[in-house]
């Protein structure tokens, strides 16, 4: 199991950072060979279904998560999303905060855990930097698209 972390300074109001980083179809835009859905379309909540379809032909596979926290940042209150990770390749779960940070900007947290079916612990290491690596990309392209 791989666990990783990363955070963010936007200068944006709390509330439009919590838009642009829970667009689920936009998750896919820096990933290659990757789109993303939701289901049902239209507005999240609780028993959201987000799918990352990855790969391409029979090489596909499916990260489905579904979001079992959803507290829309109000006012100065930080904003929580937890998704719970179920896929038969990919478990986990996924946590998205977004709260005040300094001069009126928001502060954003992204926690995950991943655990990738069939890969040994030993790749653990490697797996969580490219983790890191990829939804720390993901995360700053969300936040600079409107």
């Amino acid at each position: 199991m791989a666990t990783f972390s990363l955070e963010r300074t936007a200068p944006l109001p709390l509330d439009e950072a919590w838009r642009r980083l829970t667009r689920w179809e936009r998750h896919g835009d820096t990933v290659p060979l990757t789109r993303v859905f939701a289901e049902p379309p239209g507005p999240s909540g609780p028993g959201t279904v987000v799918v990352a379809r990855t790969g391409a032909g029979p090489l596909a596979f499916d990260d489905r998560m579904e979001v079992t926290v959803w507290r829309p940042p109000l006012d100065d209150a930080p904003g929580l999303c937890r998704l719970e990770k179920r896929g038969r390749v990919v478990r986990g779960w996924a946590e998205i905060e977004v709260r005040p940070g300094p001069g009126g900007r928001a502060r954003v947290e992204w926690r995950e855990e991943l655990d990738v079916r069939l890969l040994p612990a030993a790749f653990d290491g490697a797996l969580g930097r490219s983790g890191r690596y990829v939804f720390g990309r993901t995360v700053n392209h969300l936040l600079r698209q409107p």
